[in-house]
């Protein structure tokens, strides 16, 4: 009985995808290889030693591919040879294709190779022509000895002006206009300067076209230098160009130095510029120089290889060809012999679009008819009834991943029509329980919403985008959540607009992450920069106080003392806000232990009582509080600051009251810490934990976002609401580790 065609071709068909797969790897090879060395001047920069060591590891990878080449087109014409010999059908044929095409290529071929080696030889010889050498060479040595030229003519007019100055004893720090002009003339010197021995200018003149700004000042420094050295000329490189000075000490009588006269002259950013740009024309071709053989060895190599890769491609192709043809031959032959034995599953797997795809598929279509009958119908209804109950069960999938997503979801129609809701979307839009599905959003949602929505919408609309992300704040009872809607449009496999989906996600604590984030970058850099100059100022004011405090009398040394007194004391209000912004930007790692919270709670307590004498403060504690796994100073810390806030916002007489609770079903404690103060706003309640934020005076903004640090290392919640009938709510969350219930 005639074997199926997978089980006869199964080991040709392993070797065919075998031999494309190789094919691909090569090409993929040669052409990285290829755009790497048409590049290989931009990835050298001026590195060339690295450079010829890339060319050579290339031209090594290129030799490799040249062999591999060679023996895959042996490996083919041998193929061919043997299947002659052993009179395999189609083998004749293959053999005339492969011919043919070798012979339409290989001619072309070798002509556009040598033509191309001459191309690439005589440009890359031009590049490198003698002439543009010594034109950049010449040009860099005009600019050179432009910049010397000047530097010697300010030199000269120094010189002249010192003469001038020492000549007859003369100590006067100054020359007449008279004198400067003689020095000047015509010759384009910008300032004319006299600078006294320790580096005080006593002169400045400066020429009727030049800026003030043009030309600073000469440095103490190279005024040192030019006392210590003699006559120097130097180059100062400005923004806005540069400027050359000349600059000469003027010797007195008894050989000392009394002053050092300096001349300038200024050159505008265009002319210094066109002088970096010849300078740095002429190093890339000395760089550029070296690389000239490399390239031409890079250049040849891969014409090479883009031959043989076309005389290998001709000989495939013509292989490929005969194939295409003798198989399906070969093949229809065998099925013809299986059908006339009774075999109708035989089929012949063949994807070609010509007459022998057509013949291919006429010879299947035969089969499949007259097996097909009655069982194609039951096959059909079989196969709908799986489907029908994927695309149910698929249904069900997704409403149940929609109802249990983090994340709100709506989707309209092209009407405005909202045709799916999860609860979370629900719960963010506040909608009730009369329910939004089958409703135009216009009607279902609060006209804020309804006009942020008709926005995004009309946005997308207008500038035809696929996709919209904006934010929204929404109102959830008791707090302001910031909502990121992303709005995107939804089209069948035609491109026609069905609506919109729009999903929309809590970014709340997100967005006070990255705030804190930011703000503890801010603390640590203020801290250091803030830190260091602190103590040397308050210790510069107390030996200042300790030097001259009992010497001065009068008006004089109460001045002197008040001043030094505020020195002192405003350097210690310093540090301790330097050490607020050092504890929020470094805050240490939490170190827990088993603790009770109540015993914390009632150390803290009292420190308090004696020190407000007009506030109640209360205690209530549940007795059957489990031990917590938390850090003992840390959570103090959190008391203390949440207490004080407690304290300074009752107004006359009021109270405080700190209570605990043990949640057994969320296996979480819960302490709350509320007074009857003044209460906070309802809109400073969402930036109430950012850093920074105080609506205190004298407060730095950083102590509630310290306790909520605190509270997140313990992986505690911290949130505040309004207190009846009046003050503030704290309330903070711990959980309790298992096991301690």
């Amino acid at each position: 009985m005639p074997q199926e065609p997978n089980d006869i071709d199964s080991g040709e068909t392993k070797k065919r995808k075998r031999e494309y797969y190789i094919i691909l790897a090569v090409v993929a090879l040669v052409a990285v290889i290829t755009y790497v060395e048409s590049h290989i001047e931009v990835i050298s920069g001026d590195l060339p030693v690295p450079t010829n060591l890339l060319i050579l590891g290339i031209i090594n990878i290129n030799i490799i591919l040249l062999v591999l080449l060679v023996f895959l087109i042996l490996r083919n014409a041998v193929k061919l040879f043997f299947s002659s010999r052993r009179n395999v059908m189609g083998s004749r044929l293959k053999t005339k294709l492969v011919a043919a095409f070798v012979a339409l290529t290989i001619v072309p071929t070798c002509v556009l190779f040598f033509a191309a080696i001459g191309f690439v030889n005589k440009s890359i010889d031009s590049w490198f022509a003698i002439k543009v050498e010594d034109s950049l060479k010449h040009s860099l040595e005009l600019a050179q000895n432009y910049y010397k030229d000047i530097s010697d003519r300010t030199l000269n007019a120094a010189w002249h002006a010192s003469v001038k100055m020492s000549s007859g004893g003369r100590r006067s720090s100054a020359l007449s206009k008279a004198e400067v002009k003689s020095i000047t003339g015509d010759k384009g010197f910008s300032t004319v300067e006299i600078y006294s021995a320790n580096g005080r200018r006593t002169h400045y003149s400066i020429a009727d076209k030049v800026n003030r700004n043009m030309v600073p000042d000469v440095s103490p420094p190279e005024v040192e230098k030019t006392v210590k050295e003699g006559a120097r000329s130097f180059v100062q490189t400005l923004a806005a160009g540069d400027v050359v000075r000349g600059a000469v000490p003027v010797y007195f009588d008894d050989g000392t130095v009394g002053a050092v006269i300096v001349v300038s002259y200024y050159l505008p950013e265009n002319l210094v510029s066109k002088m970096k740009d010849i300078s740095a024309a002429f190093e890339g071709y000395q760089q550029l120089k070296l690389l000239k053989n490399p390239v031409k060895t890079g250049y040849f190599t891969v014409l090479l290889l883009i031959t043989l890769v076309i005389l290998f491609f001709s000989v495939w192709i013509g292989q490929y060809l005969a194939k295409e043809i003798t198989t399906p031959i070969s093949e229809l032959a065998e099925g013809t012999h299986a059908v006339a034995s009774g075999n109708l599953d035989y089929r012949i797997n063949m994807d070609s679009n010509d007459e022998i795809g057509l013949l291919v598929r006429s010879f299947n279509r035969m089969t499949e008819d007259l097996k097909a009958g009655k069982g194609n119908i039951e096959n059909a209804n079989k196969t709908l009834r799986v489907t029908n109950r994927e695309l149910e069960r698929r249904r069900k999938y997704i409403e149940i991943v929609l109802g249990n997503i983090p994340a709100g979801v709506m989707s309209m129609d092209k009407d405005g029509v909202i045709t799916s809701l999860n609860r979370v979307a629900e719960e963010m839009l506040s909608i009730g329980n009369n329910g939004a599905e089958g409703r135009l959003y216009a009607e279902a949602l609060m006209p804020a919403y309804v006009s942020f929505f008709a926005d995004m919408v009309g946005e997308m609309t207008k500038l035809k985008l696929k996709s919209l992300e904006r934010q929204m704040n929404v109102d959830l009872k008791d707090r302001v959540t910031a909502v990121l809607v992303n709005l995107t449009a939804i089209r069948d496999e035609n491109d026609e607009y069905l609506g919109v989906v729009a999903v929309m996600d809590d970014v709340t604590h997100l967005i006070k992450t990255q705030r804190m984030f930011a703000w503890k970058e801010v603390a640590k850099r203020i801290a250091h920069e803030i830190k260091n100059p602190l103590t040397p100022i308050q210790l510069s004011a107390q030996r200042l106080r300790k030097k001259y405090i009992g010497k001065l009398q009068d008006d004089d040394g109460a001045a002197f003392d008040e001043c030094t007194r505020t020195i002192i004391n405003q350097v210690d209000e310093l540090k301790v806000l330097v050490n607020e912004f050092s504890s929020f930007a470094r805050m240490p790692a939490i170190n827990p232990s088993m603790n009770d919270l109540n015993a914390v709670i009632a150390e803290t307590m009292a420190l308090y009582g004696a020190g407000h004498k007009n506030i109640v403060f209360e205690s209530v504690p549940d007795p059957a509080l489990p031990l917590l796994q938390i850090d003992r100073d840390q959570i103090k810390r959190v008391l203390i600051n949440l207490m004080d806030n407690a304290a300074a916002s009752v107004e006359g007489s009021g109270a405080v009251k700190v209570e605990t609770f043990h949640d057994r079903e969320l296996n979480i404690v819960r302490m709350e810490i509320s007074d009857t103060g003044v209460g906070i706003a309802a809109e400073d309640k969402a930036r109430l934990f950012e850093p920074y934020f105080s609506r205190k005076k004298s407060g730095t903004g950083l102590g509630l976002a310290i306790v909520s640090n605190i509270i997140a290392d313990h992986n505690g919640y911290i949130r505040v609401k309004d207190n009846i009938p009046k003050g503030t709510r704290f309330i903070i969350e711990l959980p309790v580790k298992a096991g301690m219930i």
